[in-house]
């Protein structure tokens, strides 16, 4: 017979991902029963499908203080703090080694999907003994799994936002499917030969769609015939590119300055003021046939674009199905907690300048369930990873009944400082494939070449070309430093 009583049951840790875990290892620490339920096959199974990306923020802003304590405890060696990590160095480094240790290992089940969460014997309208009543889980193989309390940080990576500009999918872009990507492709490596040689359209406007750029740049250096076409719903990218040498992040500093200067040099087209309403398919096999991508004005006129592939960096959306028998309260406009909402309203907030926030800010009027993560931001894109550490921090002190704790929330985000361009170029020299001895090198050559160079960006251009750097890379390269020194008020630190 199964104890029912609220101290046996576990709580439901719903995702093995960066904040899923984190969630675990701080249950871990204050003894908190706990099961954490993964869909996938392995632990941060999301994280996997963009290991290749390189993450705009250091270590130490990716990963959890708990995590660290219990790692460190088994003799894991942290990676240097400032140092910028690939998503597959996070996952090897970091996700995996912590999914591992003892303390986690025997309380994660993989390949245990949840499909629907509500109270035992007890649906939505009933209020009646509601707070008593376990959670239930329900897993696609139909087996149900209790628990005391929910931490729900399944993510947003499986509910890409469609191509579509009014939020709805466009029309005929299911069937146009096999010539969409959504996400992050990997065109310098997986995905080369379906963009070598060949005319990709990226849509969005975030940061996801300027690490595909600045791929598809680099992949036009060395595939003759590899075009570029930016949509953006709006008139002015200006705010995909970002603060330049002011970012509170450097190396997303350094995304936006070179994305600036593809557009710039023409390196990619710019189609402003696109919205897509229709996807055409312009024939059968997604190898050699194309698309036609519509937008439609308010006025009625028509604009096309023809594509041999889509990628749709269009960001991403939680998916609130699998708790409609909870009782959530959702912001109407962003579909994050109510309470929530107006702390990271996007149209107000970068990721840097969110307010503090735990366990009181995630409840909704089912007492035990919380949304962490980028689930919690609903359709905000501004989430760092340590946003999410210390919401679960709150949650676990306060399901532990450490309320001064839970009370106590402390979130420290990067803050905007001009004097980080080092770093910055660092991160942009190793996205552009230099390793750290060339950047070094780098360095060095341009100091020589400041004295007798006009501007920082001819230093750079003058020392890139001494070391024999990439054109495209040295461009890159001088638009961040012209970001950083060149401009009114630039740093000179």
């Amino acid at each position: 017979m199964v104890d029912l009583s609220s101290d046996r049951l576990p709580v439901a840790v719903i995702g093995a991902g960066p904040v899923g875990l984190a969630a675990a290892a701080h249950l871990a620490e204050r003894g908190v029963p706990f099961v954490v339920v993964e869909a996938g096959d392995t632990a941060a199974a999301a994280v996997r499908e963009w290991s290749h990306i390189q993450l705009f923020s250091p270590w130490e802003f990716n990963t959890d203080p708990a995590a660290r304590r219990l790692l460190a405890a088994d003799g894991w060696e942290e990676p240097e703090p400032s140092a910028l990590p690939t998503g597959g160095e996070l996952v090897k480094r970091y996700l995996q080694p912590l999914a591992e240790l003892p303390a986690l290992a025997p309380h994660i089940r993989y390949g245990a999907a949840v499909t629907a969460v509500s109270r035992l014997g007890i649906d939505r309208l009933r209020t009646a003994g509601r707070e008593e009543a376990p959670f239930v889980l329900r897993l696609a193989d139909g087996e149900e799994v209790l628990a005391r309390a929910v931490i729900d940080a399944s993510g947003t990576w499986r509910q890409p936002n469609p191509v579509g500009a009014n939020g709805l999918p466009a029309h005929g872009e299911e069937d146009a499917g096999a010539w969409i990507n959504h996400g992050l492709p990997d065109v310098l490596g997986a995905d080369r030969e379906r963009h070598a040689g060949r005319h990709t359209v990226v849509v969005g406007a975030g940061h996801s769609a300027a690490n595909t750029l600045l791929a598809l740049a680099e992949l036009a250096d060395t595939a003759p015939g590899t075009t570029v076409t930016w949509a953006i719903r709006g008139a002015d990218p200006a705010a995909s590119f970002g603060g330049g040498g002011d970012d509170e992040l450097p190396a997303r500093g350094a995304i936006g300055s070179g994305l600036k200067m593809l557009v710039e040099t023409g390196r990619v087209t710019l189609a402003a003021n696109f919205r897509t309403r229709a996807v055409r398919r312009l024939g059968d096999d997604p190898t050699r046939d194309q698309v036609e991508l519509v937008s439609r004005n308010l006025d009625g006129t028509e604009h096309t674009l023809t594509a041999d592939r889509v990628v749709a960096a269009t960001g991403f959306r939680p998916d609130h199905r699998v708790t409609e028998e909870l009782r959530l309260e959702l912001d109407p406009i962003m579909s994050a907690p109510r309470a929530l909402a107006p702390l990271i309203d996007p149209n107000m907030h970068s990721c840097g300048t969110v307010t503090p926030h735990g366990y009181r800010e995630l409840g909704h009027p089912e007492p035990g369930y919380y949304a962490v993560g980028m689930k919690s931001y609903g359709r905000a894109p501004t989430f760092l990873a340590l946003t999410g550490y210390e919401q679960v921090r709150s949650i676990a002190a306060a399901l532990a009944g450490d309320m001064e704790a839970a009370h106590s929330v402390e979130l420290r985000l990067p803050e905007t400082g001009v004097c980080s361009a080092t770093s910055g170029g660092e991160a942009l020299a190793l996205r552009l494939g230099l390793t750290r001895e060339q950047h070094e090198q780098l360095l060095h050559a341009t100091a020589k070449h400041l004295g007798t160079s006009a501007s920082a960006s001819d230093a750079v251009l003058s020392a890139a070309t001494e070391l024999g750097v990439d054109h495209t890379a040295a461009l890159q390269l001088a638009a961040y430093a012209a970001e950083m020194f060149d401009s009114p008020g630039a740093a000179t630190c």
